[in-house]
């Protein structure tokens, strides 16, 4: 793909998905094309995080490539009981319900600097439970960097204080 090609025309928009009245924005023609983690990751180089947090699932793809790119570790943020181990947990709601992410109480440790990662921001939700996560384990959640992000959603409101990367805003 050439710098000139816009990464919206990678994303597909897919009505009443979930379930009905929910615009789905599909980012997997996205995942075939390299430049897509480097756009993530230009915004984030400088803040020299220990660790990345990826929130399941599609942030588990993104997270791991950026984990790699920044030379760091990655961390899981998995759906209730995927973890062996004692877990810490936090519920979120979402748009079309609610859910819970679970790290394990050891993921972290107080001085990590951790930056979490997630295909796309909508209201916010999984973002802050990810965001609570990190501090119950005493590490600092440096920022959150997403592919998409849904301004018409209140996602931004709901990590306050977490600085925002964003490389598409629909």
């Amino acid at each position: 793909m050439s710098p000139t090609t816009p990464f919206n025309s990678f994303v597909r928009d897919v009505p009443d998905f979930p379930k009905e009245g929910i615009l789905f924005r599909d980012i997997t023609p996205l995942l075939a094309n390299a430049e897509a983690v480097e756009a993530m990751a230009q915004p984030v180089l400088a803040l020299q995080p220990t660790h990345v947090l990826g929130l399941e699932s599609r942030g588990f793809i993104f997270g791991s490539a950026l984990a790699q790119k920044l030379g760091v570790g990655f961390v899981p943020a998995r759906k209730p009981g995927k973890l062996p181990m004692a877990t810490f947990n936090e519920s979120y709601g979402l748009e079309y319900g609610s859910d819970a992410l679970e790290i394990h109480t050891d993921a972290f440790k107080a001085g990590d600097r951790v930056l979490i990662v997630d295909d796309v921001m909508a209201t916010g939700g999984t973002a802050a439970a990810a965001q609570r996560l990190v501090q119950r384990t005493g590490a600092q959640p440096l920022a959150l960097t997403v592919f998409i992000e849904l301004t018409s959603l209140p996602g931004r409101e709901k990590v306050e204080g977490l600085p925002v990367f964003s490389v598409l805003r629909y």
